[in-house]
């Protein structure tokens, strides 16, 4: 594991674009930190709904006996706002093209020195940094949900990722307490290359009928000490989204592992989501 980067001062505000389940997640952990962090996304609807998520974050917080502090957190529509921050954590839907054209946006908005962390989830980062007049601001940072209770980020490295983008990110994830083990750039990088496979044959299992989710997970944790398990992984993630990820991986590498399970489209077309939408291989409380 790399050892922190001492070198860089943490950035005293954030910008996260995309307040999504993961974004929203994001904002709350960089907020609890202490830092000062602008929300944007162009849906007011997602807006509505990242609030109730941050203070359920809280409340999660407050059972588990942690720390409880005044979040300096605000919501907007408006991607201009990001004008005077020192970062941003990037986390908008997995899709190459909308990401190529926030991007841009965002070279026009940003100031020059900025730097860009892509939490994507296969998406190569040379692909997302192309766009923009310096791609050496770009570095992956591969946030896991819920971001405030897992220790760990995945940090991608790309070719040109600068020293300065990348001690700007381990100084912000310093901040926020975490550890993190960098890689080299690749689709999917490390975690989702070998995770969506899993994910994607475990949707298979059940819908041959061979074990039910609940034992396919429960062997995961039993035999092999998995925390949770993949289905269960795959509602936190978001059933959507492990089947867009698919998609981008088949796109790069064009081998029959990613190729999405049918049963996982059809749970999407029936609106089993997963964890944010209440039902996917398992039911959940959303109050």
């Amino acid at each position: 594991m790399a050892e922190p980067d001492r070198t860089a001062a943490a950035p005293r505000s954030v910008g996260v674009v995309g307040a999504g389940v993961i974004g929203t997640s994001v904002a709350h952990a960089v907020a609890a930190a202490g830092l000062r962090v602008v929300l944007v996304d162009s849906d007011q609807a997602a807006l509505d709904t990242a609030r109730a998520g941050v203070r359920r974050h809280q409340r999660l917080g407050r059972l588990k006996g942690g720390p409880q502090i005044a979040l300096d957190l605000r919501f907007t529509g408006d991607l201009r706002e990001l004008s005077d921050v020192d970062f941003v954590v990037e986390n908008i839907t997995e899709s190459e093209q909308a990401k190529s054209a926030l991007y841009e946006e965002l070279d026009r908005v940003l100031r020059p020195d900025v730097p860009i962390a892509a939490n994507t989830s296969a998406i190569p980062i040379a692909l997302l940094a192309a766009p923009l007049a310096d791609p050496s601001r770009v570095v992956g940072a591969h946030f896991m949900n819920p971001v405030a209770l897992i220790d760990t980020v995945e940090v991608v490295r790309s070719p040109k990722t600068s020293d300065a983008a990348l001690g700007a990110l381990t100084a912000l994830l310093t901040r926020m307490g975490k550890q993190w083990i960098t890689v080299n750039d690749a689709a999917g990088f490390v975690i989702n290359r070998v995770l969506m496979v899993v994910a994607n044959l475990a949707a298979a299992l059940v819908a041959e009928g061979v074990a039910t989710p609940a034992q396919v997970d429960g062997l995961f944790r039993g035999c092999l000490g998995h925390r949770t398990g993949p289905l269960r992984t795959a509602d936190l993630i978001g059933l959507d989204t492990v089947v867009r990820t698919l998609d981008v991986l088949h796109d790069h590498y064009g081998t029959a592992e990613y190729v999405a399970h049918p049963a996982l489209r059809q749970r999407i077309a029936q609106g089993d989501l997963g964890q944010k939408s209440g039902s996917g291989f398992f039911t959940y409380d959303r109050s």
